[in-house]
């Protein structure tokens, strides 16, 4: 039975699919031990949707958690029924309105897609690999020193 979970068929890279893997990854990397990998996976899907027209920036927000307490915004990018947050580059600001502060009514649809599931097809659409898990790699045995009776530890 785990198995057959296992063995899911692929997602297809459409829009509505691309958004949801975001959402799921997006969410699962604000609770992460080592959420660099999945910002990255999130940023770079944004990237490529983006440059592909298959997203669009809307305009600029008032950050919610701004680094050091100075105010600091970010840019707010609608995909699909989706919208997300990435850093703005110094272009973004010349070209983008500034919305204010982020409105806490508007959410985001909940996904159906587990995190595998996100991350497979994010890795598919972006190329992008994780470096962070490179598989089991098996300790080196290192024998126990044993120390005589009455023999210093130090």
């Amino acid at each position: 039975m785990n198995s057959d979970r296992n063995r899911q068929t692929p997602i297809r890279p459409t829009i509505e699919n691309l958004s949801q893997a975001i959402f799921i990854v997006n969410r699962h990397a604000k609770t992460a031990t080592n959420p660099k990998y999945l910002y990255s996976l999130k940023h770079e899907a944004l990237k490529k949707l983006l440059k592909e027209g298959k997203a669009k920036k809307v305009g600029l927000h008032f950050s919610q958690n701004p680094k050091y307490s100075q105010q600091q915004s970010d840019v707010l990018v609608m995909c699909g029924n989706y919208t997300f947050h990435i850093p703005p580059s110094k272009k973004d600001f010349e070209e983008l309105p500034h919305l204010g502060k982020l409105d806490q009514a508007v959410r985001n649809p909940k996904a159906s897609v587990s995190l595998t599931q996100a991350k497979k097809l994010l890795i598919t659409y972006t190329g992008l690999k994780d470096e962070s898990n490179p598989g089991p790699q098996k300790k080196q045995y290192q024998k126990p020193v044993f120390k005589k009776l009455g023999e210093s530890f130090f």
